[in-house]
């Protein structure tokens, strides 16, 4: 990797946040910086939870065999205090052939393992959930720049309201533009790229139905009818995301980490069920998986009008989140 220097490299990272695809990203870019000073470069990874003192002092201590090393610690927020307060001495006088990398998801617990790395010197990389949508706006922007494209304020709204706000799904939809085209991205690439892509736009629909946004929901499906786009995967998105809600929701409250094997999901689909569930009853739930199956079977065989059957379906959602028996 051009320019990447010994001296360039930070003695201590800290990848602060819970966007998973932030720090992933983090992680891989600090493994081929150190591959490229040193490609026989140590690399291993550790749970904060399950290190003790001793492993990690031997780990840290100088080689004897020398080569660079890359040491990552996983959940950093739940390290016990033994570890805290070894990694927090150590990072006062860091092996300059060492580079320490430690994720945490920055909220309250294991905060001052956090503060004191921060306060050490550690190099702080950001990776907090994107909060607002111009803040997704601006990661669109900067992905398709990073690879070397350029894309307006209109290409990145139109490609957020085709693929939704996972940062993951946008990421690989910039990708994948910028892989089609000639990098010049407006919002007429994305409208003549997505259209007849239906699998994208039917999860934007479910996903506003959800949460109860009937107005955002409506124009989203009647921006994928009007651009060619087949009903049955809309109707299929929309059942996919209410039996999401519900199985989520009937596995309580939960770590969507800890969630995820049990479930069979990944953590960011059950996160995002989590934020969805707010507000929903179960009773709510089985009327939604009620309209959901009547909705499929309109759309599949069943209905003269099936634009009709789906615009029914997500006001009846809708409606059944708000408790009503329509």
């Amino acid at each position: 990797m051009g320019g990447v220097t010994p001296a360039s490299l930070a003695p201590i990272l800290l990848v602060l946040g819970d966007e998973e695809l932030l720090a992933t990203r983090a992680v891989t870019e600090a493994v081929a910086k150190v591959r490229g000073v040193d490609p026989e470069a140590d690399v291993r990874e550790y749970q904060a939870s399950a290190l003790t003192v001793g492993e990690i002092a031997e780990m840290l201590s100088p080689s004897l065999f020398g080569g660079r090393r890359l040491l990552i610690l996983r959940s950093g927020q739940d390290a016990r205090k033994d570890l805290v307060a070894a990694l927090l001495a150590y990072a006062k006088n860091p092996d300059p052939d060492v580079q320490l990398l430690v994720l945490h998801l920055g909220g309250a617990k294991g905060k001052a393992f956090a503060d004191g790395l921060r306060a050490a010197g550690a190099t702080v990389v950001p990776a907090a959930k994107l909060k607002g949508h111009r803040d997704r706006v601006a990661f669109v922007r900067d992905e398709i720049r990073r690879a070397g494209g350029k894309c307006t304020d209109d290409a990145a709204e139109a490609l957020i309201a085709a693929v939704g706000n996972d940062l993951r799904e946008l990421a690989a939809a910039c990708s994948q533009l910028i892989a089609d085209t000639d990098g010049r991205i407006s919002a007429d690439t994305v409208s003549r790229y997505y259209r007849g892509r239906v699998e994208v736009t039917g999860f934007t629909v479910a996903d506003a139905t959800m949460v109860g946004d009937v107005p955002a929901a409506l124009e989203a499906l009647r921006w994928a009818l009007h651009v060619g786009v087949d009903p049955v995967p809309i109707a299929d998105a929309l059942a996919d995301g209410v039996r999401t809600v519900a199985r989520v929701a009937s596995a309580g409250r939960g770590n969507p980490y800890q969630l995820a094997s049990s479930l069979g999901m990944p953590a960011w689909k059950i996160e995002r069920a989590q934020r969805q569930g707010r507000g929903w009853t179960p009773e709510g739930l089985v009327r939604a998986m009620q309209v959901a199956a009547e909705c499929n079977a309109a759309v599949k065989g069943g209905s003269d009008d099936r634009a009709y059957a789906l615009e029914r379906a997500v006001f009846s959602v809708a409606a059944a989140r708000q408790g009503s028996t329509r």
